[in-house]
């Protein structure tokens, strides 16, 4: 049999921003509508290893127009939390498709490209969804490899005046501003601090691996749109539990949200919350008109974004796509 293998920057060059984000609401959507399935997943840390492994299961039937070929996939991720100082991303790993209907293996796929890109482009489809449609001042509070593919995706998402990027250390949001920064693009300043950042701001986005909350209510302003996507741990929290209660609050999976959000769990534990009634609707939810999204311009939405293995399926069926016709990639027989 014959495998695709595309390296990292295959996976860069073949799956472009703005694709990723229409392939994401499209799976989303699927999902919603039962043509799209997953497991929890699964996540193990042996004793003394540097990091964790998880395992991203997931299985489209293809069905549904226009939702893509059906298709099984299999995530297999290595989280090091110390490889951002040797200048890895902290994520590591494979994404391996195989066929719908015999299973036979089709790509491997680098999956720190996959996760890079189709997870600011999730970010990217819930702030065109749920967003107001005269925000204009971003915030970005995390400047690693997320913080700079957040920049990238959400650039076309509304008609940016001001972009903020905060990170403790000031010299990574020096560079990633600068980095992201076009001539006759809207400029992205680096800020000294998360509430610089925060104040005045329309969309917020976390994507940080802060254990502890990165903003609090108070900094935020009628209207706002939250996404927050970094630290997808039960110990760990980059909003306060003021903010999750005062939220209409969105995910991606009540299921990974109950499972894996460190905020909602913690807004659960101190009464803060009810239950996962406090969820108005998971987004594909929202983007397939099932559930209703944003009330009105003065309503505060979250969106908390954990990863789903859907979402890695969809985003390695368009990059294998693309690099076939892009020419992309190594043909290998197993």
């Amino acid at each position: 049999m014959s495998v695709r293998v595309l390296a990292h920057d295959d996976v860069r060059r073949a799956l472009p921003a703005d694709e990723c984000e229409r392939a994401m609401a499209t799976v989303l959507a699927a999902l919603a509508h039962g043509r799209a399935h997953m497991p929890l997943r699964s996540v193990w840390t042996a004793p003394g290893a540097p990091g964790l492994m998880g395992l991203m299961p997931a299985y489209r039937d293809g069905d549904g127009d226009g939702d893509g070929a059906a298709g099984f996939a299999l995530k297999a991720i290595c989280v090091i939390p110390s490889n951002p100082a040797r200048g890895l991303d902290a994520h590591q790993g494979t994404v391996t498709l195989f066929d719908g209907e015999t299973g036979v293996p089709t790509a491997i796929l680098d999956a720190s490209a996959v996760t890079e890109i189709r997870t600011a482009a999730v970010t990217a489809a819930a702030t065109r969804t749920l967003a107001r449609s005269g925000a204009r001042v971003l915030a970005i509070l995390g400047a690693g490899v997320q913080g700079r593919s957040h920049l990238r995706a959400l650039a076309p998402v509304r008609a940016w005046e001001q972009v903020r990027v905060f990170a403790p250390t000031a010299e990574h949001a020096r560079a990633v501003a600068a980095a992201v920064s076009e001539p006759g693009a809207v400029a992205v300043s680096a800020v000294a601090s998360a509430r610089e950042a925060i104040e005045g701001a329309d969309v917020v986005v976390t994507v940080t691996s802060s254990r502890r909350p990165v903003l609090e209510r108070g900094w935020l302003s009628p209207g706002a749109h939250v996404n927050a996507v970094g630290a997808s741990t039960p110990s760990a929290s980059e909003l306060d539990v003021e903010t999750v209660r005062a939220a209409a609050l969105f995910c991606d999976s009540r299921e990974s949200l109950s499972n894996e959000a460190g905020e909602f769990r913690l807004a659960l534990e101190q009464g803060a919350i009810g239950g996962i009634d406090h969820v108005r609707a998971e987004l594909g939810e929202v983007l397939a008109g099932l559930a209703p999204g944003r009330a009105d311009d003065g309503e505060l939405t979250v969106f908390r974004s954990l990863g789903l293995g859907v979402e890695d399926l969809a985003a390695a069926q368009l990059a294998v796509a693309n690099a076939r016709e892009l020419g992309l990639g190594t043909e290998v027989e197993l």
